[in-house]
C-alpha cells in the first residue's frame, strides 16, 4: 500500500509531563494511592498511550466509562487494574467482565442483582452521596443484596469539588458513614479537584482525571501541573487580501487595508470549536498570529501582516494551556481536551 504523506496536523505529547502530573497528584493524595481516569480515549490523548505512561509512573488503578474502552487500556496494563464506571447494563456486560478480568462498578440495585445472578465476584460499588447521577442511593444501603457483594473499591463522586461548597463536606461526611456500614477493601471519593480539598477527602484511592492531562480545577494546583498536549497545524496557503474584502464564511472579518494572511489546516472538526475563534491567536515562534473571521470545519485564517517569515508548510502553535483557554473561550477544560479531533489524535 502506498505510504500516506505526512499530516498537516499534529499533537505533540509530553509523556514526562503526564508522568510528573501523576506523581504530583499521588503525593497530594497523602496516604491514599492515586489512580487514573483514562476514559474518553485518555481524555482525548489516546487511552493506550496514556495508560502506558501512567503505569510506568506508578499508577495501579485505571478507570474507563464504557466497556468498549477496555481493550485499549488492557493492552497496556493488567485487566485486574481496570474498572468500568458505567457498570453492567446487560448479562453480556457481566460475561465480558468475568472473561476479561476487569471490575464492574455497580451503580444500582438492579446492577447488583445482575452481577450476583451471573456469579458475583470482585466488583466496585458506587454510592450516590449528592451528585444524583450514577450510584446506589443512600436510602437503599440497607438492602440485603449489598451484604453479599465482594467489594474491592467502595466509591462515590463529588459534585462541586472545583468550588468551595458546603456540599463537599456534606458528601465527605455521608461517604464516611457509608464506609462504616459497608465493608470493602478500599474506599475512594476524590477526583482531581477533590485531591485539592485535602486529606479528609482522599480515603484509600483517589481518581484524578483532568489534572493528569494539564487541567487546573482548583487554585491548589496552580504551578504544580504541567501542560501535556501541544497541538500544531500547518499553513496551507499564504495569500493577499485587499482592503474591503471579507475573510471566510459570512465575511465576519473585513480587511481595512491590504494584508497578508495564512490559511491554516485546523478547524472545528479538529476540536478547535468556533467558541475559540473570536479574539484568539495562533503562535509562531512565540509571536501571536490573530485569527480572522469564523472557524471553519477544516481551516482558520490568521493575520500574517507582521510575520513575514511564515510561509506555506510552516507549523504554527495552537494555544492549549487548559485553564487559560477555558477562561478565554467559555469552554470547560474537559471539553477542550475531549473534543480533540481524530485527525490530531492520529498524528
Amino acid at each position: 500500500m502506498t505510504e500516506l504523506p505526512p499530516p498537516s496536523l499534529r499533537l505533540d505529547f509530553d509523556a514526562e509531563a503526564l508522568a510528573a502530573n501523576w506523581r504530583t497528584l499521588d503525593r497530594m493524595s497523602g496516604s491514599a494511592a492515586a489512580g487514573a481516569a483514562v476514559k474518553a480515549d485518555g481524555y482525548g490523548l489516546g487511552a493506550g498511550r496514556v495508560a502506558s505512561v501512567l503505569a510506568g509512573a506508578g499508577a495501579r488503578d485505571f478507570y474507563v466509562a464504557h466497556w468498549s474502552e477496555v481493550p485499549a487500556v488492557t493492552a497496556e496494563v493488567a485487566s485486574s487494574q481496570v474498572a468500568v464506571l458505567h457498570g453492567p447494563l446487560t448479562d453480556a456486560d457481566c460475561a465480558f467482565a468475568r472473561a476479561s478480568g476487569v471490575r464492574p462498578v455497580l451503580n444500582s440495585l438492579a446492577q447488583v442483582a445482575r452481577w450476583q445472578a451471573s456469579g458475583g465476584g470482585l466488583c466496585d460499588l458506587m454510592v450516590d452521596t449528592g451528585i444524583n447521577r450514577l450510584g446506589v442511593p443512600l436510602s437503599s444501603l440497607g438492602d440485603p443484596s449489598l451484604s453479599g457483594l465482594e467489594i474491592d473499591t467502595l466509591m462515590s463522586h463529588l459534585a462541586s469539588a472545583d468550588e468551595d461548597s458546603t456540599l463537599n463536606t456534606l458528601q465527605a461526611e455521608r461517604f464516611a458513614q457509608v464506609c462504616a456500614s459497608l465493608p470493602a477493601r478500599r474506599r475512594s471519593l476524590a477526583n482531581s479537584a477533590g485531591i485539592g480539598l485535602g486529606a479528609s477527602f482522599a480515603f484509600d484511592v483517589t481518581r484524578p482525571g483532568i489534572s493528569l492531562y494539564g487541567g487546573v480545577p482548583r487554585a491548589e494546583f496552580a504551578g504544580a501541573i504541567r501542560q501535556v498536549a501541544f497541538p500544531k497545524a500547518a499553513v496551507l496557503q499564504v495569500r493577499e487580501v485587499a482592503a474591503g474584502e471579507g475573510v471566510g464564511y459570512n465575511a465576519a472579518f473585513v480587511a481595512l487595508r491590504s494584508m497578508r494572511v495564512g490559511v491554516v489546516s485546523l478547524g472545528y472538526a479538529d476540536g478547535f470549536l468556533r467558541a475559540r475563534g473570536p479574539g484568539n491567536a495562533l503562535k509562531y515562534q512565540g509571536e501571536p498570529l490573530v485569527l480572522l473571521g469564523k472557524v471553519s470545519m477544516d481551516m482558520v485564517v490568521i493575520d500574517l501582516s507582521f510575520a513575514p517569515k511564515v510561509g506555506e508548510g510552516d507549523w504554527v502553535d495552537v494555544p492549549f494551556d487548559l485553564p487559560v483557554e477555558a477562561a478565554r473561550s467559555g469552554l470547560s477544560q474537559y471539553e477542550l481536551l475531549t473534543t480533540l479531533g481524530r485527525r490530531l489524535r492520529s498524528s
